[in-house]
Order: structure tokens, then sequence, then C-alpha cells
């Protein structure tokens, strides 16, 4: 509107030289008058533009006070329901031998395996599984729970290798039932479906100057965390979406020889003591943070703007680990079968042997 009221301002001023004449005024004055409009209007639109990119800043600063606070309010709940970390991995898996010695009709068992690996035509579930398990995709253990648990009883999530298992029970526990992963799967519970085997291996040695014995780098001090952008109004809510969209999504997992390869592309985070950590060596680059020591109160630890990596023996913590950060926003990764995969053969301890064979059922 202030553009056409300036313009048929300019034509009526044409109009009254045209008509009146201009004594003294030459071609040149008059293009230099218009230039002056003309670069008056190029300036009204910049301030115009200046304006809205004010505008765009604020909305956008608006935004990530917004996600700022939605970090806050989770943090926030998780300390107050005492779901920190080290909560968390509070009594959280079951061998296949306590599962079995205190008898599995005590337990509420869900089996989160999908897939056809074992023989063909059948899902994997019907193949065989632990007597009165129940067939839930990991998507839905939260609510299938909820549902089906009428005698409360406490909770064991079964997959293939003890692995996957570790984000349904951080689910899980994050959503107020105490669950316990199956140690090793049922790779663990009979041989006629064991993967672990075939998973260990010394993948360390083909990539030479990727595992170390050198000092930890120093540790982060971070001030920066991961922006979140749920649109719940509470922590509770965002906490309930963080858990379906950042874990019950999937699986968040590499490849010890992804990792090996390139470990300068991550935020590689050994999750092991520090004597385990000087006996066997490393991932060249990797941060140590021991058990206990990653909570709420040191993600400063960590840097947002990484993925992260995190290493354990079996894969079975980190996916634990991976889970929880995921929940918080930071994209963390489980490495898969851990060190088992990496220097099985110089594992003492915390590596996997054999199955247990015990009975299973088959069918739906």
């Amino acid at each position: 509107m202030l553009e056409s009221l300036r313009f048929l301002h300019l034509m009526l001023l044409i109009a009254a030289f045209g008509l009146l004449g201009c004594p003294g005024t030459s071609d040149d004055d008059d293009s230099a008058a218009t230039d002056d409009d003309d670069a008056a209007t190029d300036d009204d639109d910049a301030t115009t533009d200046d304006d809205d990119a004010t505008a765009d800043d604020d909305d956008a600063t608006a935004d990530d006070d917004d996600a700022a606070d939605e970090f806050e309010m989770l943090t926030a709940t998780l300390a107050a329901e005492d779901l920190d970390l080290p909560a968390v991995l509070t009594e959280w898996i079951i061998g296949p031998d306590a599962l079995f010695d205190a008898g599995v009709e005590n337990y509420f068992i869900m089996d989160i395996r999908t897939a056809d690996l074992y023989f063909p035509d059948t899902p994997d579930f019907e193949d065989g599984h632990v007597p009165g398990a129940h067939s839930v995709p990991l998507a839905d253990v939260v609510t299938y729970e909820a549902e089906h648990n009428a005698a409360n009883l406490p909770v064991v999530v079964v997959c293939y290798t003890g692995q996957t298992a570790g984000h349904a029970v951080v689910a899980l526990r994050l959503s107020g039932v105490q669950a316990k992963v199956l140690k090793w799967g049922m790779s663990g519970w009979h041989s006629d479906f064991d993967i672990w085997s075939g998973m260990t291996g010394n993948a360390a040695l083909d990539h030479v100057g990727s595992w170390t014995t050198d000092a930890p780098p120093a540790a982060l001090d971070l001030a920066e965390r991961p922006l979140l952008d749920t649109g719940a109004a509470d922590g509770a809510g965002v906490l309930a979406a963080r858990i379906d969209g950042a874990v019950l999504d999937g699986f968040n997992k590499i490849a010890a020889g992804d990792v090996l390869a390139a470990p300068a592309d991550y935020q590689v985070v050994n999750f092991w003591a520090l004597e385990d950590w000087d006996h066997y060596g490393h991932i060249d680059g990797a941060y140590q943070i021991a058990p206990g020591e990653l909570s709420l109160d040191t993600l400063s630890l960590l840097d947002p703007s990484e993925t992260i990596v995190i290493y354990c023996w079996t894969g079975q913590t980190g996916s634990m680990v991976a889970a929880w950060l995921n929940v918080l926003g930071y994209d963390a990764r489980d490495l898969t079968f851990g060190a088992n995969s990496m220097v099985y053969a110089d594992l003492e301890s915390h590596k996997w042997s054999a199955s247990l064979d015990y009975a299973f059922d088959t069918g739906p």
C-alpha cells in the first residue's frame, strides 16, 4: 500500500512537472530524483525484510527456549521419579539359569523377536520360546504389559541376544515397570536359537591402530544439551513422547567394524571400570566412563552434536545406556556384541560361553 501511494504521488509530481515545466531541471536531475525515490523504496523493503528477519529470529529463539525447557522438564522428572541412569541399571538383568530356577510361571515374559532367522516360513517366536512367553513387538511392550499383566508379575524381556531387550527394558523402567533383560536372550536359553556363537570375534585385529593402550583423553566438560521438541506440556509428557519416538522405534546400534574403521567419527565411550580399561586396552580415542559415573549430574561428559557409541562387554549394558541417552535426546548407539566381538580371545571374563538347553514351547 505504501509503495502504491508513493507511486501515485510520483505520477502526480511528474504530471505537474509536465504541465508547469521546471526551468533549470535537466534529464540527469530527473533521473537522479527517480533513483533517489527507488533507493528510498529499496530502503523501505530492506527495513521490512530486516523486520521479518528479526521476527524469524525471535521465533527461533522462542523455539530454542521451548526446546531447552523440555530438556529441563524431562531431566527434572527423571530425577524426581528416581529414573537416573544408575537407578535404571540396578538389577536390570537375569540369567537363564536364575529364571529357570525361579520358575517361568512366576514371571510375565515378553518375547520381542519378530524376524524369521531360524527356520524358513515360520516366525522365530513360533520356532521356539520360553514357556509361557507372550509375543510382543518392541514398539508395543509398554502398552501390552499395562493391558495384560493383570497379576502384576515381575517382567522379563527376551530377544535374540540380550541386546535389543535392553531398549525394551529401559522403556518399561522409565514407565514405572521394573522389568529385566534375559541375559544372552534366546541364545542362552537353548542352542537351537544360538546366535551368539557366530558373533564373537577379534575385529580389533583387523584394524591396526584402532585398538590401543593409550591413556584416555581428557574428560569433556560441555554446557550444551540436546534440544527436544515434543510439544508436551510437562516432563511426564516429554518422557512418554521420547520413549515412543526414541527407544521403542527400534534398536539404535552400530557394528564394531564400522567404529574401528573410523573411531574419530564418533564420541566413543568405554563403559568399563578403569582397571579393565588398563588391562585390555580400548578403542583409540575412547573416553573411559565407569558404570555409576554417568548420570544426570555428569551429562557434561557427552557431546550432543556427536554420534555417541557406547561399548561394554557384550552389548547388553550398552543397549541400556544408549536407550536412556536416546530418551534425553542424544544420538547414542550400542556397539553390538561389545568387547566379545572385538577382543574375544583375550577376555578372561564377561564372555559368551554356551547355551543351557532348557525346554521351550513352540507355536503361537
